[in-house]
């Protein structure tokens, strides 16, 4: 079998959506063949097309944008389906990971992307709605399948065994492994340390536009 791993974050490097690509490959069988593809701009890149009509099931890997799509992804898509319609044997996979704590604030953009698949004639197969995204990147330092990481880690597992097999799969939501408060506190601790290593001050969080 013959996956693409299409990473949609803006980020070149650094991104949770990336590192939950490389957490679904590791579950992935070394038969499997993956192909990566980054879609950090509205273009799609040069001999990707080739790449992706050689596949037989996509994962799209994203950060949610105001509920819904990041707008690069979104030309992309439209890219996508202007030219390369109408493929229902290509099963669609989605992983969007959120700010948010709660993983169903990742609902609406996985419902976009699966009417997309509706649209442009692909078989959506299922996704997952990742929250906590804001740890995701610390905890890949930890052992797989352990510590805050084990609700994200056994999601991640059980769709690979879904996309493996071809199957399709009712979207799933999760969190990380901690508590909302505790999370809320790394999140403040994360801030504060961002804003000084740019040269900010902590006061200016509170900062609002004019």
């Amino acid at each position: 079998m013959k996956i693409a791993l299409l990473n949609g974050s803006p980020k070149p490097k650094e991104s949770a959506s990336a590192t939950l690509l490389h957490h679904l490959k590791a579950f992935l069988p070394e038969e499997a063949e993956c192909v990566e593809i980054a879609l950090h701009t509205k273009e799609l890149p040069e001999n990707a097309a080739v790449q992706l009509f050689q596949t037989d099931a996509w994962v799209f890997s994203f950060p949610l944008y105001v509920d819904g799509i990041p707008a690069h992804l979104l030309s992309v898509l439209c890219t996508l389906e202007q030219h390369f319609a109408n493929h229902p044997e290509t099963l669609v996979y989605g992983i969007v990971n959120c700010g948010f704590y709660e993983g169903i604030q990742a609902e609406l953009a996985l419902q976009i992307l699966q009417n997309w698949c509706i649209q442009a004639g692909y078989t959506w197969a299922g996704g997952i709605g990742v929250g906590g995204g804001g740890a995701i990147l610390s905890l890949s330092k930890i052992k797989p399948g352990t510590g805050p990481r084990a609700p994200i880690d056994k999601t991640i597992r059980r769709l690979s065994h879904i996309i493996q097999n071809r199957k399709q799969t009712e979207n799933h939501y999760i969190s990380v492994g901690m508590s909302k408060s505790m999370y809320k506190i790394a999140a403040q601790m994360g801030w504060r340390q961002m804003i000084r290593t740019n040269g900010g001050k902590t006061k200016d969080l509170g900062n609002c536009p004019e």
